[in-house]
Formats: structure tokens, sequence, C-alpha cells
């Protein structure tokens, strides 16, 4: 059962670990694909948070956001594969921060193409922080296994 469990994880992990790697190596010096994408949206984003909530998002350079986010997905897949709860919680971090700024839906009508294809993304990345939800949950609700102290043998003379 060990080595299932060591399996699954290992294929959850891999929709991290894939997109870690394919944008470490686009990274080059100008951050690559993934600044392209990401600027515009962040913008978006913390106009977003502004206009709801008054609250200003400190400016940040986004070749530095996408740096962390590699090293969050990275690192955290590693101590996932490992049965960290550590893990986990990095992944965790990860959805929390990238879902709703990556997947906008919320900024198109529901009539355009956008709208479903951000939209079923959103949701996959929901399903991804549930099923990490679950796996938190679960690590923590089973009991530890505890040593059986042995009584100790009687010296017989």
């Amino acid at each position: 059962m060990a080595f299932v469990s060591f399996v699954g994880r290992v294929l959850f992990v891999s929709v991290f670990i894939l997109s870690a790697w394919q944008e470490f190596n686009e990274f080059g010096i100008d951050g690559g694909p993934a600044v392209r994408t990401l600027r515009p949206k962040f913008n978006v984003f913390s106009k977003h948070v502004l206009s709801r909530t008054g609250i200003v998002l400190p400016a940040i350079e986004i070749k530095h956001l996408v740096a962390a986010a590699i090293a969050l997905k990275g690192f955290g897949s590693l101590l996932f594969i490992l049965d960290s709860s550590l893990g986990a919680c990095l992944l965790l971090l990860h959805q929390a921060i990238a879902t709703p700024i990556l997947y906008d839906f919320y900024n198109y009508d529901a009539d355009r193409k956008e709208f479903a294809a951000l939209f079923a993304k959103f949701t996959q990345n929901l399903a991804l922080f549930g099923a990490l939800l679950f796996f938190i949950g679960m690590k923590n609700s089973m009991p530890r296994r505890q040593m059986k102290k042995r009584a100790p043998k009687t010296k017989t003379t």
C-alpha cells in the first residue's frame, strides 16, 4: 500500500513539477513567457483588489513573482512526494495565490469564449486545492504508529 501511495503522490505532483520545469527552462533574463502572461493579469488583479477593498498591493517585480512560484512548486512537490504536510502546504500557498490571478474568469462576460476556458482552468485548480486539503486532513487525522513497549524479560538465575 505504501508503494501505491507513493506512486499516487508522484502522479499528483507531476502537474506542478512539469509546470515548474517548463517555466524554469523558459525563464531567461526577462522571466520568459510566464512574466509576459502574468504582468497584465497581475495589474488587473491589483486594480480589482484596490477597487473592492481599498488595499494597495505593493509594487513587485513580476520576474521575482514567477521565480517564487517556480520555487514553491518545485520544493513543495519534492516534499509532497516524500509524504510531507509542509509540501502540501507550500503547494496550497501557490494555488491560493496563483489561481485567482491567472484564471480571472470574473473579469469576462459569460458569453465570451475566454470566460469558459478560464472558468474550466479555475475549477481544475480548485480541485487540486481540494485534493491538497484532503491530503493534509487525512495526514493529520491518522493516528501515528507508536512503538510497543516490550515487557522486560525476567532474569532466571
